[in-house]
């Protein structure tokens, strides 16, 4: 006999002691991924935005995106930009999660189209720019944990599954629209 997931078995009936999951072991875990992955993106961002860390800034990151067939290349580059700086801080600080994931996996679409037909590793492939998309689809749909900005936000403290895949399909679909003007 097994005792069901996430609950402690009783010596006395022979069924070995199994620890229940920690929550704060999970709370922290996702605290890492967000800080990692919000870090990272708010650091690309920064790259498009003001060239910081030897990133091209605004002109240079507008002309790859006139390059890679958008339409205002430099606009797209600022939506990118701040996409990617906004996003990555919501999620590292855990704010408006969902919706922060949501445009990290909208920019992350974008750049997976791109980059596609490069294969898979690096350089030219598609690894990179596929695990943040995972690991942004993953928060949303997680939620930040419980060392969270969202834990004080009535509406957010609570992560309901919905809001993720709200957000999730308003990232996709608005991906999808910018995919549509590339040339």
């Amino acid at each position: 006999m097994t005792s069901p997931l996430g609950t402690l078995a009783s010596p006395r009936l022979g069924i070995p002691t199994r620890h229940a999951p920690s929550p704060a072991g999970y709370d922290t875990g996702l605290l890492l991924l967000r800080l990692a992955l919000g870090l990272t993106m708010a650091a690309h961002g920064a790259q498009k935005l003001f060239g910081w860390f030897g990133g091209p800034g605004l002109d240079g990151t507008g002309q790859f995106f006139t390059m890679s067939g958008y339409p205002a290349g430099r606009m797209m580059a600022v939506v990118a930009g701040l996409s990617e700086t906004l996003g990555g801080l919501g999620l590292a600080v855990g704010l408006l999660t969902p919706l922060a994931a949501a445009a990290v996996v909208g920019t992350m679409i974008n750049a997976l189209a791109v980059k596609w037909g490069g294969g898979f590793f690096a350089p030219k492939g598609v690894e990179y720019e596929l695990l943040l998309t995972a690991g942004a689809a993953a928060l949303a749909l997680t939620g930040p944990g419980r060392y969270a900005v969202d834990r004080l936000l009535p509406l957010l403290r609570s992560h309901r599954t919905v809001h993720g895949v709200i957000a999730l399909l308003l990232g996709v679909v608005l991906a999808g629209g910018v995919l549509l003007v590339r040339k």
